[in-house]
């Protein structure tokens, strides 16, 4: 992949993050969330979260100590 191709890729991942946190909070916000639906957005934004690790970790080169 190359590197404005990971900057896009990490861009929308972002975002889809920012969408889990609202999701999350409006669910919680109205009392009666249900908790498998929260648990798997928390999984689904861990995941997202994951990724855009991995897609940063592309950008950083490697240095050799």
């Amino acid at each position: 992949m190359e590197t404005g191709e990971i900057h896009q890729r990490l861009e929308a991942l972002r975002y889809e993050h920012r969408d889990m946190d609202a999701a999350i909070g409006a669910l919680l916000a109205t009392g009666a969330a249900d908790q498998l639906q929260i648990a798997r957005l928390k999984k689904r934004k861990l995941k997202l979260r994951d990724e855009m690790s991995v897609l940063e970790d592309q950008l950083v080169p490697d240095i050799i100590a």
